[in-house]
């Protein structure tokens, strides 16, 4: 791999030796010496052996030092050295950790080149790899990605691969976040005919599938049919159905549900929580949302103060309660709780409404201290307000804030 500087060796060179040394040596241009010394000091008498090859690969791949490890393995194939499916399952998994998804698929492609048959365990991998960077990165949702992805599952049997529990339950993932819920429950249904149990990571894929197209009574008869089956629900099972009942505006099943979930010594997390309070707020149940905020706090959860305090003081807003808003606005802005505008402009539109014109100036004010612009609409509400019950002198200092808030560059 054209090292200069040569190791020197005190023993004669094995390749047990060389493995040896490989996994002491931790950092990556010292291993590549020695890997490239043992056959320079013996060049007729010492080769590399599959181990060797396969401890440099994964050495190189681990810091993605990609072109250097299919160098190798084209020179495995070059010395004849035995190249197991494994190594090249090793690099696929490296191209999927640095969200390469094309070229682990070509690494699969060039395993025939190389005389080595995929088997189950190949196929599984690329699935996984190709339903995770579906999730990660939005741009791979193409229709190439998903023939692709079919295309290995539909392949496996004529290969001499039986889908199993595991490679059926990662294609309805994928299915479920290319949207293709149809799909998935066909998938589903198959797989129970083949013999195949879905396990919770299946129900649970299938259930969020089924919330995100708000098919939210289905979800909750998977839901039951994994209880009744004895499959345990996890967090995720819970906290996807929740969000589904919050966004499809039926926050008090989704209570229900937090109830059974802590009912059955499943421990609610912060995702669980904040769609609860969230869905709630929503919903104008602010005395539900406060309750759930209190559960955070002697559950020993840190909330992510920033957001659930928003929505709270945004759902207080909304349902006419601007006192109690603005003492968790107060709160906020004591304990450093970053505001967002949208909080800012639904507190100067409650206060405007209920006639509280100075108060409604003064968030504005340490709005723009803030750094937030508001809204035309808060500004006209504020300066309006104030125009019609003929107090000219705050309209115009109001109106002053403004220009200077748009027009007046900050300090260097």
């Amino acid at each position: 791999m054209g090292s200069k500087a040569m190791f020197k060796w005190s023993k004669q060179i094995t390749p047990s030796l060389v493995e040896q040394l490989l996994r002491a040596e931790r950092d990556l241009q010292k291993a590549i010496l020695i890997f490239d010394s043992a056959t320079a000091e013996y060049a007729k008498g010492f080769q590399h052996d599959h181990s060797t090859f396969s401890l440099m690969i994964s050495k190189l791949v681990s810091a993605n030092q990609f072109r250097s490890a299919e160098e190798l393995l084209n020179r495995m194939k070059e010395e004849k050295c035995n190249i197991t499916e494994d190594i090249f399952l090793s690099i696929c998994r490296a191209y999927g950790r640095v969200h390469r998804p094309l070229d682990a698929v070509r690494i699969f492609h060039t395993m025939k080149d190389f005389q080595c048959k995929p088997t189950e365990k190949s196929y599984i991998t690329v699935f996984a790899i190709l339903v995770e960077e579906n999730q990660l990165k939005i741009a791979l949702r193409t229709v190439g990605q998903w023939i692709l992805l079919f295309g290995f599952f539909v392949r496996m049997p004529n290969r001499g691969c039986t889908p199993d529990s595991y490679t059926y339950g990662t294609l309805i993932n994928g299915l479920c976040r290319f949207g293709k819920i149809g799909e998935a429950k066909e998938l589903f249904k198959e797989m129970e005919t083949k013999g195949c149990l879905p396990s919770v990571v299946t129900y649970s894929s299938l259930i969020h599938g089924l919330c995100q197209s708000n098919d939210l009574d289905e979800a909750l008869g998977l839901l039951e049919e994994m209880i009744s089956k004895c499959i345990e629900p996890n967090v995720f099972t819970y906290s996807a159905l929740m969000d589904g009942f919050c966004k499809g505006g039926r926050s008090s099943q989704a209570m229900e549900l937090l109830e059974m979930m802590i009912s059955k010594r499943q421990r609610p997390n912060m995702i669980t929580y904040s769609t609860l309070i969230h869905g709630l707020c929503k919903e104008g149940k602010l005395r539900e949302a406060l309750e759930i905020l209190d559960r955070m706090k002697l559950q020993g959860l840190k909330p992510d103060a920033g957001l659930i305090y928003n929505m709270v003081v945004q759902g207080l807003c909304t349902n006419g309660d601007p006192n109690r808003a603005f003492q968790l606005y107060l709160s906020m802005r004591s304990r450093g709780i970053s505001i967002n505008t949208g909080t800012f402009d639904s507190l100067v539109e409650c206060f405007c409404k209920r006639g509280d014109l100075h108060k409604a100036a003064r968030i504005v004010d340490e709005m723009v201290i803030d750094g937030c612009v508001p809204a035309e609409g808060t500004w006209n509400a504020v300066v309006g307000g104030f125009w019609d019950r003929r107090k000219v002198r705050e309209s115009t200092e109001l109106l002053q804030v403004e220009l200077m808030s748009e027009f007046v560059e900050p300090e260097r």
